[in-house]
């Protein structure tokens, strides 16, 4: 592994735990401890990290989000691969949402252009990636733009599904967590999560292993409300198996890069 992809393993491990050791990375990673001090001395100039003895702690704030166009950038052939996966899971003459995010991007992309169906989103990315295949009807809430995620959000985002039923929504996540369920950065785009759900037969879920454990600002909904997870991350995952527990279909896909 490089380091750019360390620091990147690195600053997610921060996110999700709020501090990291200095011996247990250079065990992980195989790597000398003066390895680790670089990588974590060019987090702190980043802005993501604060040295401490021994280790490091996160001053990023759990409403802290990546814009979306950077975001698609990490961990893509995991992403690709689950976009695809959920792709595969939509019918003929579905009704589907699909949720702002960058895995969800993928797998707008992955969608035949030529299947009949009716899309429905809240990103201006995905409704752009919809517009090019002719067999999609695509349905666009109103809304505010939120700058960085391209997404839309607000009292005319939620409104647009007051009357609307989809056979599957399609959700990313900023987080998963068995204790907070899932969780998202901001507060306006999990209103928005929360008013497409309660529109749906099916909630599937699209998260990379990275996800897991993690937990962003704001929980949107608990697991018990997901009837599918596709993931990257390993069957003996301890969350993987408590989400197992409560009935939740796990599909895993096979990432080589993993």
């Amino acid at each position: 592994m490089d380091s750019k992809a360390r620091r990147i393993v690195i600053a997610e491990q921060l996110r999700a735990l709020g501090e990291v050791s200095i011996v247990r990375l250079a065990e992980s990673f195989g790597t000398s401890q003066m390895t680790i001090r670089r990588d974590l001395d060019h987090l702190e100039d980043e802005g993501v990290a604060r040295r401490t003895r021994g280790g490091a702690i996160s001053i990023v704030s759990r409403s802290f989000e990546p814009p979306i166009l950077q975001r698609a950038t990490h961990r893509s052939e995991a992403k690709h691969l689950i976009g695809r996966a959920a792709a595969e899971l939509v019918r003929p003459n579905d009704t589907i949402f699909l949720d702002v995010g960058s895995t969800t991007h993928e797998m707008a992309k992955a969608l035949p252009a030529e299947v009949p169906l009716t899309a429905i989103t809240s990103s201006l990315l995905i409704a752009t990636e919809l517009a090019a295949k002719t067999g999609v009807k695509t349905i666009v809430t109103g809304g505010v733009i939120r700058p960085g995620e391209l997404s839309l959000i607000g009292t005319r985002a939620q409104h647009t599904f007051t009357d609307l039923n989809c056979d599957a929504v399609f959700m990313g996540v900023a987080g998963i967590s068995d204790v907070k369920g899932l969780t998202e950065y901001n507060l306006d785009d999990a209103d928005v999560k929360r008013a497409a759900m309660a529109t749906a037969r099916r909630v599937v879920v699209l998260a990379d292993q990275t996800k897991l454990g993690q937990v962003a600002l704001v929980t949107f909904a608990g697991l018990d409300s997901v009837d599918t997870l596709i993931t990257d991350a390993p069957p003996t995952h301890p969350i993987i198996r408590r989400i197992r527990d409560l009935d939740v279909e796990v599909l895993h896909v096979e990432n080589p890069g993993s």
